[in-house]
């Protein structure tokens, strides 16, 4: 099957990198032309336009920001016999209205979204979940197999997206929840070195933890998973929440820090600089 792949940003880059060196011949497109180039040193070949890549490709894979981006990379296409894959992150009711969408123009639809940042995508080690029809959801995770080490078969379309907000609502919370802690550490004149060591020896250490707790102790905000990102993400949780008639007190809480964070200036930085939001109270509390 010719593969193509759309959206070569901060995880789209590295999976369509991680698909050629599995041997998978690729079409890719872009937005920003420029970020295609790497691609195409390794093989890929690079279409002119969104509709040249759907003309070329019997399978789609999508790492799109959003609804918009996604709707316009489809256009008006013809999608017969297509298989259209949604691995980014968007409101499950865009994603029950595109695989209808879909249908009518004589393709087939998947989601597969991924659980993961930056890193896990360069090294493979992404988590994908899986939903729609299962005979096309068969075809669609071998060739995914490079990019993840656990794949998840989560039923009928919307129920891989709802499986992702649910995981990113821990997330979120996570890591708001560690960069209060190392506030605290550090309002405290505590060693933010031992600090980590204890969080490391002890039952909340985690792959995210890890990570994340060295990022805010070095300060170190170089982007895994943008401020402006995790905060699109926590917008639609808390969509998805209020439709259901779920409270969410939590992620309230951070929607909030990550608004004042994203209003310090800091919305291209990893979400570890929701910290900037957590210092910024406390100034003003002590002012």
């Amino acid at each position: 099957m010719r593969v193509g792949f759309a959206g070569l940003g901060v995880m789209g880059a590295p999976m369509a990198h991680n698909l050629l060196r599995a041997g998978t011949p690729l079409v890719v497109w872009n937005r920003t032309a420029a970020s295609a180039e790497p691609l195409r040193d390794a093989g890929a070949t690079v279409a002119t336009s969104p509709a040249a890549l759907v003309e070329q490709v019997d399978v789609l894979l999508m790492m799109l920001a959003d609804a918009a981006a996604i709707d316009a990379t489809l256009g008006d296409a013809p999608l017969t016999d297509k298989i259209i894959v949604h691995m980014g992150t968007t409101a499950p009711e865009h994603s029950r209205a595109l695989a209808t969408t879909v249908a009518a123009r004589g393709g087939r639809y998947v989601e597969a979204p991924v659980s993961g940042s930056r890193k896990p995508a360069e090294a493979g080690e992404l988590v994908v979940m899986l939903a729609g029809d299962p005979d096309t959801v068969a075809i669609v995770e071998p060739l995914l197999a490079p990019l993840c080490r656990a794949a998840f078969t989560c039923g009928p379309v919307p129920g891989a997206l709802t499986m992702k907000l649910a995981v990113n609502l821990y997330l979120i919370t996570l890591v708001t929840g560690l960069a209060e802690a190392v506030h605290f550490a550090a309002g405290h004149g505590l060693d933010l070195e031992q600090f980590v060591t204890v969080l490391d020896a002890g039952p909340m250490a985690s792959a995210v933890s890890r990570v994340k707790a060295r990022k805010l102790v070095d300060r170190d905000f170089a982007v895994q998973a943008s401020i402006a990102n995790v905060l699109d993400n926590n917008r639609l949780v808390a969509a998805a929440a209020r439709q259901a008639g779920l409270a969410s007190p939590l992620l309230d809480a951070a929607h909030a820090l990550y608004a004042e964070t994203l209003a310090l200036g800091h919305g291209p930085a990893d979400m570890a600089a929701v910290l900037h939001a957590i210092e910024r109270r406390t100034t003003t509390q002590r002012c």
